[in-house]
């Protein structure tokens, strides 16, 4: 789930940073990468909204910003020297998100830290049949092996109906 900030952050400053640096705290290049990361996603940008509820930006920076360099400072040398920038940034993400679905109150903030770029509660939705609607509820189920989002949207002559997608892996 790595994005293109941190992509962008670790790609340009390799020529003057060992991957090592990234994984050490006092490092102004692990600052720059944790608040870069964290800055795009408590932004809401063209295409991407934060998953993140405002009222755990706090404690989410904290524990996964702790959790990070817990993890960093267990790993042997031989594995950091093995590293590379875009496992670093990966694993920083998988942090944040894997905290993030322990800090939020409710299954439907969860399903958004878990499925990002899916349509959330007030979004408008057209079904497979072509109807429109806005989603008001939604919630997911297990069918075997495979995961379904099903969504409860309300119609323009206020019929509600529901759709659902598949969800990925």
């Amino acid at each position: 789930m790595l994005h293109d900030v941190t992509c962008i952050f670790v790609r340009t400053n390799t020529a003057i940073m060992k991957q090592q640096d990234l994984l050490n705290p006092g490092t102004v290049e692990s600052s720059e990468l944790v608040q870069e990361t964290f800055e795009f996603w408590f932004s809401d940008r063209e295409h991407i909204r934060s998953p993140f509820p405002a009222y755990v930006h706090n404690d989410l920076k904290r524990i996964s910003t702790e959790r990070f360099y817990d993890w960093a400072k267990n790993l042997k040398d031989s594995a950091k020297d093995e590293m590379n920038d875009e496992m670093i940034g990966e694993k920083f993400e998988e942090i944040i998100f894997d905290v993030a679905t322990q800090l939020v109150k409710t299954d439907d903030e969860r399903i958004t830290i878990l499925y990002p770029f899916l349509p959330r509660l007030g979004d408008p939705i057209i079904d497979e049949s072509n109807q429109r609607g806005t989603i008001l509820n939604r919630h997911i189920v297990r069918d075997g092996d495979k995961s379904y989002l099903k969504v409860n949207f309300e119609c323009a002559d206020k019929t509600v109906r529901e759709t659902s997608f598949e969800l990925p892996l």
